[in-house]
């Protein structure tokens, strides 16, 4: 081995990613499905200040729920059929609730008692 082989070498720079593309990426690899990072280097050159400000906009908090075996199933389950992140998968489920007018949510309260 020669010196020349100990040199450090430049790491190549890191494509920067929202939290939602990590996850993305990060259940892509969990199920042997190619990198999201390519599809998004393609993206981010057609819409980099689109990017840039969507990623602007999105704060993310962590946040702790309790939830039933039976509902954690479920989460569960539509993650893996959509391909979705279960976090986004909540958020879509609260702005869907959000939008409902009183008498749907009363509708689906009572349901969900029984």
């Amino acid at each position: 081995m020669s010196l020349t082989d100990l040199k450090r070498r430049k790491s190549k720079p890191r494509k920067k990613l929202s939290v939602e593309e990590f996850i993305e990426d990060a259940n892509n690899y969990a199920f042997g499905q190619p990198s999201l990072s390519n599809r998004v280097k393609k993206s981010r050159k057609t819409n980099t200040t689109v990017n840039q400000k969507k990623q602007a906009s999105r704060i993310f908090r962590h946040a702790t729920f309790t939830l039933t075996e039976a509902s954690i199933a479920q989460l569960n389950t539509l993650a893996k059929e959509s391909k979705v992140a279960k976090s986004r998968l909540i958020r879509m489920m609260i702005t869907e609730f959000a939008r409902k007018s009183k008498a749907e949510l009363q509708a689906l309260i009572e349901l969900s008692q029984d």
